[in-house]
């Protein structure tokens, strides 16, 4: 891992910024924030200089929705024998989960706890508090991700969420989650129909808490209900949602049709067909579309089978794939960078849209302001990467302005 520099230049790269992509661009890092962005290879004295060999240069990826990596469980099982699996989520783990995503390009992410007891999301946000604060991580976590309980606890709408555990909202139980996060729940996805949410939807939006609409069968006025008392946001539309539906009357077409909503969705290339990710990029352009990975302890592990509960067994693929041996998805361990390859592929965005929705969008909606776009002032949240075969490679990955990952 590389150190912190005062004064870095990185020349010779190609800028992604909102406005085009700038040739032979130099970025001018000086202590972990951007200085400058620049056609040309600027004269910066005292710089370490660093070529960026014809590589594009991004800001980081920002991932909302990370439940674990590489066996780590940020709630639920972890994958294979280690500590999270045995329910002792540790610092450690935390550790390694951000140095995993380092890898993958993504320099922000929001540890997601999923629906489950009290006792245990009061004890595992505590652990995920004090370890975002830790020096090794460089901010790279600025808050959580808190996806249920409060959703919908019919089969299919609820996913894997464990049943004993859903239930409606109780706000002075939330705040005791709230209060053990370190008042850093940035994230909530509840079900519009779940009875007190339009209440708890607005109390949420006065901490500042973006709310958004997942795992529910929401009508479409319930949904109007629970956007015009502050909902924003709809968490991996598409998913969360039973196999049959009503073809007219379904949670997802009043979503789709709001424009007071943004929308997340997984853009794997397994969750869902590219015909409705055409649908839903065309709905509701680059600039309200946030793309998140969901993934699951199983990223980062190689392709293989694993052994889960009551006997059954999950195959992962060479390209990501987690299912079912016998058939059908389990979760996700696809990466967000390969998110940013398949919507360029299935809707024909340019390379600029695609990491608007994985960065900027993310950011903005958020509050992150200083981070999430190549601009002066702004963090030095950085990745160089190649796009080749319609993939996303990793070359290196800047945080806060330290080389935090390199290939070679």
């Amino acid at each position: 891992m590389g150190s912190e520099n005062k004064l870095l230049k990185i020349y010779n790269g190609q800028a992604v910024t909102p406005s085009g992509i700038v040739k032979n661009a130099t970025v001018i890092v000086r202590s972990g924030v951007i200085e400058k962005v620049a056609e040309g290879n600027l004269d910066v004295p005292g710089a370490i200089e660093l070529d960026a060999k014809g590589y594009y240069i991004a800001p980081g990826l920002i991932d909302i929705q990370v439940n674990g990596y590489n066996s780590v469980s940020f709630c639920l099982e972890g994958a294979g024998d280690t500590p999270a699996s045995n329910g002792g989520l540790t610092v450690s783990d935390v550790k390694k989960v951000t140095e995993g995503l380092w890898k993958e390009g993504v320099t922000t992410y929001f540890p997601t706890l999923t629906t489950n007891s009290q006792d245990l999301l009061l004890k595992n946000f505590g652990i995920l508090a004090k370890a975002m604060n830790d020096p090794f991580l460089l901010g790279s976590i600025p808050g959580f991700h808190l996806e249920g309980p409060y959703i919908s606890a019919v089969d299919g709408y609820r996913g894997a969420h464990p049943l004993e555990h859903v239930r409606k909202p109780v706000w002075n139980e939330f705040l005791e989650l709230y209060k053990a996060s370190g008042e850093k729940i940035l994230l909530i996805t509840v079900a519009p129909e779940v009875e007190g949410a339009y209440e708890f939807i607005r109390k949420c939006r006065e901490l500042g808490i973006v709310v958004s609409l997942g795992h529910h069968n929401g009508t479409a006025g319930q949904i109007k209900q629970a956007i015009d008392n502050g909902a924003g946001l709809a968490t991996h539309l598409g998913n969360g949602c039973a196999n049959t539906v009503n073809r007219h009357l379904n949670p997802i077409w009043p979503q789709l049709a709001d424009d007071r909503l943004k929308i997340s969705f997984i853009a794997d290339g397994f969750h869902l067909p590219p015909e409705m990710l055409q649908v839903f990029y065309k709905t509701k352009g680059a600039e309200n579309i946030i793309i998140t990975s969901d993934i699951t302890s199983y990223a980062g592990l190689p392709a293989g089978i694993y052994k889960i509960k009551h006997g059954k067994t999950i195959e992962k693929t060479v390209d990501g794939n987690l299912r079912f041996s016998e058939g059908g998805l389990y979760g996700s361990a696809s990466p967000l960078r390969n998110g940013v390859a398949h919507i360029m592929k299935v809707s024909g965005c340019g390379l600029i849209n695609a990491i608007q929705m994985t960065t900027l969008n993310p950011a903005y909606v958020h509050n992150l302001n200083d981070r999430g776009v190549l601009e002066q002032g702004k963090r030095a949240d950085l990745i160089l990467f190649t796009m080749d075969n319609e993939r996303m490679f990793i070359q290196k990955t800047f945080v806060a302005g330290k080389e935090v990952y390199s290939k070679n």
